[in-house]
């Protein structure tokens, strides 16, 4: 098991930047990528990006590309999400989650940070 504890989130205006973090502990060996996702306000979890552990390969969701960057330091078994160019619509609590070895859907969450972009 993994455990995963998010933090970085707040308030921020519009065009603003933050970057969030997600510290990994546990079983970190197994830890194949990590990822994130984000729950707007009245809709269901949605992916944003994820990161290969191995070889650093990161995909993202067409409405983030050129505004958030994953990021990991393997040696603390922390990912990061850098958000720039924040957008009113980016307003979420924001969830890193990781893929074991061996699996093929990311199966371990943390609690979440909320982020809040004012117009």
């Amino acid at each position: 098991q993994v455990q995963l504890v998010e933090s970085g989130g707040g308030l921020v205006q519009a065009g603003g930047s933050l970057r969030l973090s997600c510290a990994a502990s546990g079983r970190t060996f197994s830890i194949y990528s990590m990822g994130w996702f984000r729950q707007l306000p009245g809709k269901e979890r949605e992916f944003v990006g994820s990161i290969r552990r191995s070889t650093g390969t990161t995909t993202y969701v067409d409405s983030v590309k050129g505004r958030f960057t994953i990021s990991i330091d393997n040696a603390k078994n922390t990912v990061f999400l850098q958000m720039n160019s924040l957008k009113p619509e980016d307003t979420a609590v924001y969830y890193c989650a990781v893929r074991t070895l061996g699996a093929g859907l990311f199966s371990s969450w943390g609690q979440g940070t909320q982020v809040t972009v004012s117009s």
